[in-house]
């Protein structure tokens, strides 16, 4: 089995900004050192909650500070940026991190950055997702002069195409012919795991929805599979759960009693924005008759948390996967760092004790 981290991250409002830049580093390095497969950073611009607006940018740093954890956008919003942007900092970044890069993308999901770029129609945005990666697959492949004419943007180069001068020619990735592709999914029986099924794509199921619904998922996935003629692979889909990891069961249990600890800040946050946005059900999962005001922050950490000693965690990951099916991945949910100590020494007891105890 392998491991990760997904971080989006998110941080109270409060929390100074520079702290959090140090925080989000250090956690990146530590679990490069306990020996965590991969790491999953976000991108929001518009909100001090999930601060991180260049995911690429601030894994930079990480590079000379890490040694084989592979380096995921978690995800680049494609709808936000011209594609041509994206490919350029994609390419480079993959070389900077010599291949350890796994391109996350998606078609944005923070409501005030949907109202900040215009892009309030959730179709529009899956449509520009896919043109959008489209594009950037064929400027990393094709030879200039380019030619690119789509819904959304238009590509054309026909008279700055001067070979021996290298102009009109795009950077191509580290990898070959790119980079792996993931998409996050969070709705039940989202269509673009379907889509991310017959591209040879992996997906990613979010941390903080109900079990009921990351099993939609992989459903979505084989469906997917089986009419692009491709074998289903557990290997392509990765599965976050909110982890904590204590010595005993009952340090665990503690914690989480206490009203302001950060998962409950965490699931206060984004409950209340869903409820906000009209998306409420991604995180009810398939429970249609589930009222508003029965999603709290106390039903969140009840219903999505994995917490307690190594033997605990293990035993319910592994009795979730027979549920859910053969996810190749466990991906801890990041969750601030409101006790350091705490949470570093559950990331270390994850990756030492629970993950050789998994099966698959």
């Amino acid at each position: 089995m392998r491991s990760g981290i997904f971080m989006m991250p998110l941080h109270p409002a409060s929390k100074d900004y520079h702290q959090v830049l140090e925080e989000d580093l250090e956690a990146i390095i530590h679990a490069d050192r306990c020996g965590l497969d991969e790491v999953w950073l976000g991108e929001h611009f518009s909100c001090q909650t999930e601060p991180i607006t260049s995911p690429l940018m601030f894994m930079a740093q990480a590079i000379p500070q890490t040694s084989t954890i592979k380096l995921c956008s978690g995800v680049l919003n494609l709808p936000q940026q011209h594609p041509a942007v994206v490919a350029g900092f994609a390419a480079m970044f993959d070389h900077l991190c010599k291949g350890r890069f796994v391109m996350g993308i998606g078609p944005g999901g923070l409501p005030s950055d949907f109202e900040l770029f215009h892009l309030n129609d959730a179709m529009q945005r899956g449509r520009m997702m896919l043109e959008s990666i489209d594009i950037i697959h064929k400027l990393w492949t094709e030879d200039p002069p380019h030619t690119i004419r789509g819904e959304y943007w238009q590509i054309e180069q026909p008279e700055w195409h001067v070979p021996e001068f290298g102009l009109g020619v795009f950077p191509r990735p580290f990898q070959k012919p790119w980079p792996p592709v993931a998409i996050a999914s969070m709705s039940p029986f989202p269509f673009l795991a379907k889509e991310a099924a017959g591209r040879g794509w992996s997906v990613v199921s979010a941390n903080f929805i109900p079990e009921d619904s990351v099993a939609t998922h992989w459903q979505r996935y084989v469906q997917g599979c089986e009419e692009a003629g491709i074998e289903p692979d557990g290997a392509n889909w990765r599965v976050a759960r909110t982890i904590l990891v204590t010595e005993t069961d009952a340090e665990a249990e503690k914690y989480l009693q206490r009203p302001d600890c950060a998962p409950r800040y965490y699931f206060d946050y984004l409950s209340s924005l869903m409820k906000k946005a009209g998306f409420s059900q991604v995180m009810k999962g398939l429970r249609k008759d589930m009222s508003d005001a029965d999603l709290t922050p106390d039903w969140c950490v009840n219903e999505v948390v994995i917490a307690g000693s190594p033997a605990t965690v293990a035993d319910r990951i592994n009795a979730m996967r027979g549920r859910l099916g053969p996810f190749g991945t466990i991906v801890l949910g990041g969750i601030d760092w409101d006790d350091k100590p705490l949470w570093r020494n559950s990331m270390k007891l994850f990756a030492e004790q629970v993950v050789p105890r998994l099966d698959g």
